[in-house]
């Protein structure tokens, strides 16, 4: 727990004084305090307690960030959206829009309900939890996922969250643009991806809500008296409509990508066979079933979804480099790029036999 007068990106003093005024009911009686959870990959993420129930706030990252990433208002709206829906979330309290000093945050931010739950991000974490309960959650990840591809928007108010049609398109646009304004160095083989991408434009079968950033360590796993269960899905940044098979083939790539860290030696993943978990043809066949349909062929989705990854942490690691992240890890996530970059070329290449 932090005091308030050090955390990053959050004042915590003022934000107990705006609290009070704006929603007593939240706040309680006591002050509160802050503990920053996560940083610098995405948004910025508090746990505060103190006030009449747990909370999380969510405010962009400090520093260089790119134009249309880390909306605070999207992410709060599908939040909002899927309360009562089988798509597990926290429950929203508030969402304020503006860049406020008097708030403490000086940016865009919105509280939810803390909710209660392991986050499976490194092999070590696995010890909490049995082969076989390792391997119920897995495709509980999956069956969720399903969950929210077979949600209708307009039935909760999402028919205008985004443009299915053309998504894929302007989604490699989208990620061009990303990529300049995070481009600090030459990657010819990120360069190279990005061309061979737009080559091969698949076209899309199926449309939805979509996560952008669905993965193991993006939800919150719970035991239940009949195993585990996703107990929420969190970090909603990236969400709009689209191709659903953008989903699925980012999961494919994470589920898969100490293969690729292993150029770098870097951990980066619980997902670990030896676990329990199964692999990822057995959670696709669990989607594919969920959904009814037949799973097609996944390898340009997993190759997008590797230059998206590729642009994300070469952000990261132009913002470390200026001294603008919050945490510990980020030091050499630029070492990654380039192995995804060749990655995605081999997925392009694959042929399902």
């Amino acid at each position: 727990m932090g005091d308030g007068a050090t955390l990053a990106g959050l004042d915590i003093r003022a934000f107990d004084e705006w609290l009070a005024h704006r929603s007593p009911e939240l706040r309680g009686d006591a002050p509160v305090t802050a503990e920053l959870l996560t940083g610098g990959l995405s948004n910025l993420t508090y746990r505060i307690d103190g006030g009449a129930r747990p909370l999380v706030l969510r405010r962009p990252p400090l520093g260089h960030v790119l134009s249309t990433a880390h909306d605070m208002g999207r992410e709060y709206r599908v939040l909002s959206a899927l309360q009562g829906t089988r798509v597990p979330v926290p429950r929203t309290r508030l969402f304020e829009a503006s860049e406020d000093p008097a708030t403490g945050v000086d940016a865009p931010f919105y509280l939810m309900d803390h909710v209660d739950g392991d986050i499976l991000d490194t092999p070590g974490d696995n010890a909490r939890y049995t082969a076989a309960e390792l391997r119920t959650a897995s495709l509980a990840l999956a069956d969720v996922l399903a969950e929210l591809h077979s949600l209708d928007p307009a039935q909760i108010g999402l028919d205008d969250f985004g443009r299915p049609d053309g998504f894929v398109e302007r989604q490699l646009r989208r990620w061009a643009t990303q990529y300049e304004g995070n481009r600090f160095r030459e990657i010819p083989e990120l360069d190279a991806l990005l061309e061979r991408l737009g080559e091969r434009l698949p076209e899309t079968r199926h449309t939805s809500i979509v996560h952008g950033d669905y993965r193991l360590d993006n939800v919150l796993v719970a035991r239940t008296g009949t195993g585990p269960r996703i107990a929420a899905v969190l970090d909603w940044e990236m969400a709009t409509l689209g191709d659903s098979l953008t989903d699925v083939g980012l999961l494919a790539l994470y589920w898969d990508i100490a293969e690729i860290a292993d150029e770098t030696g870097a951990v980066v993943s619980a997902v670990d066979p030896a676990a329990g978990y199964p692999g990822f043809d057995e959670l696709a066949d669990v989607y594919a079933a969920a959904r009814g349909i037949r799973m097609p062929e996944l390898g340009w989705y997993r190759a997008f979804a590797a230059l998206k990854l590729a642009i994300i942490l070469e952000g990261i690691q132009l913002r470390y480099d200026q001294g603008e992240t919050v945490g510990a890890g980020f030091d050499h996530v630029g070492a990654m790029v380039a192995p995804l970059a060749r990655a995605g070329t081999r997925f392009l290449e694959e042929v399902r036999s």
